[in-house]
């Protein structure tokens, strides 16, 4: 994984496995990566800095907090520290890791959670890849870390998870939804093939994501949704790849869940459909 590190005697890509963000005293740390990948995951693990996730291309997927989020371009991941997670990474992935001090931006979620970013956040996310580790923050680099802090602080909040029971059955009817969005089984489906009574899988759902199956499945429908129109696909291709008979039927979904029509709500994010 190629880590950005532009400066003479800092972090290079030959010495990036050795970097542990955990230990360098500033305020923030941050590294970026250019992969190509059918499939890559780091594990369940767990550092005392919160962290940012910022996804410019590709497909990121962060498991914490009994959610998956799964990242649209130019959106990003807040993990709180010691919030232990997992990351998944496929396709041509460009993404990018800021590593934070809990205490310098109190006012962000204790809990994981989806941010919106503003054109000015990304640029400082991005930047902040190529400063120096130590960077002097008195200095030019130390005010470019103050102002992506304030920035942070001003990020909405957006409702990019997907919420992931602890029951296996139900995780494991998650994992085929994300592996294969255009089934459209209903939940009677899913009860035979999970040899459970549907009224069963229901009353369990309900009780551990506070949804009803349509709304469930909705749900992982606009997040990879958002992903792909943000990559460029068009809406009629993202219809289909998810089970609709056109664009109408995607796009009425798409507004009665987020209130905008696709193209509307991703010009307003700064991602041309």
């Amino acid at each position: 994984m190629p880590f950005y590190r532009l400066n003479e005697d800092d972090l290079r890509p030959d010495d990036a496995d050795g970097f542990d963000p955990e230990g360098v005293p500033r305020a923030i740390t941050a590294f970026g990566a250019d992969i190509s990948t059918r499939g890559m995951e780091l594990g369940l693990h767990v550092h005392r800095k919160a962290e940012v996730i910022l996804t410019m291309r590709g497909i990121v997927r962060c498991e914490a907090d009994r959610s998956a989020w799964i990242v649209p371009p130019r959106c990003a991941v807040w993990i709180p520290g010691n919030r232990p997670h997992s990351v998944t990474f496929s396709g041509h992935v460009e993404v990018y890791c800021v590593f934070i001090e809990p205490e310098v931006v109190p006012t962000l979620p204790g809990q994981c959670c989806g941010l919106s970013v503003s054109p000015l956040l990304e640029r400082l996310l991005l930047h902040a890849a190529t400063i120096p580790v130590l960077y002097d923050i008195d200095g030019a680099d130390g005010r470019i870390a103050t102002v992506l802090l304030d920035q942070l602080a001003r990020a909405s909040v957006e409702m990019l998870n997907f919420p992931m029971p602890a029951n296996a059955k139900l995780r494991n009817i998650a994992a085929a939804m994300m592996a294969e969005p255009s089934d459209r089984a209903t939940i009677a489906d899913w009860g035979k093939r999970m040899a459970i009574a549907p009224r069963t899988l229901t009353r369990m759902l309900q009780r551990e994501t506070g949804m009803s199956f349509g709304r469930w499945r909705q749900q992982l429908h606009i997040l990879i949704a958002l992903q792909r129109l943000a990559g460029g696909a068009s809406v009629q291709a993202v219809a289909l790849d998810l089970g609709y008979e056109g664009a109408s039927a995607f796009v009425t979904m798409f507004r009665k869940a987020l209130g905008k029509p696709p193209a509307r709500y991703l010009a307003e994010r700064g991602a041309a459909v």
